[in-house]
């Protein structure tokens, strides 16, 4: 059962839509609203140099929640790089976010989508 705030396996798609994915780790942001089974997903990354400060969320062996979340290496979760993608592109739980670490990610991406354009 997909849950927010999981880290699960999925096909995430790449971002010049060409239909290409790419299995990967990604965080459980939120159920869209809706009979469908829909879920908007941040994209998780090994390749900590790609974080952007004051945005994405970085974590590290030595954070309390880090093995909790089932990742074998320091990663970035990419608030920037969100997809919407139905439960059956999800292909299974490898662990969980802690709820203060999933907030932090929901303010995260709510501050930067209400920011105007300069």
């Amino acid at each position: 059962m997909i849950e927010e705030g999981q880290i699960v396996l999925l096909r995430f798609p790449y971002a010049d839509g060409g239909g290409l994915t790419k299995v990967r780790p990604g965080a459980i942001v939120r159920k869209l609203p809706g009979d469908y089974d829909d879920w908007l997903v941040c994209m998780v990354s090994s390749q900590l140099d790609q974080a952007i400060e004051g945005l994405d969320e970085t974590l590290a062996e030595t954070d309390d929640d880090f093995l909790a979340t089932g990742l074998k290496a320091p990663s970035v979760i990419r608030v920037s790089r969100v997809a919407v993608c139905h439960g059956s592109s999800l292909l299974g739980a490898i662990g969980r976010l802690s709820g203060t670490r999933l907030d932090r990610i929901r303010d995260s991406l709510a501050r930067w989508i209400s920011v105007p354009k300069q």
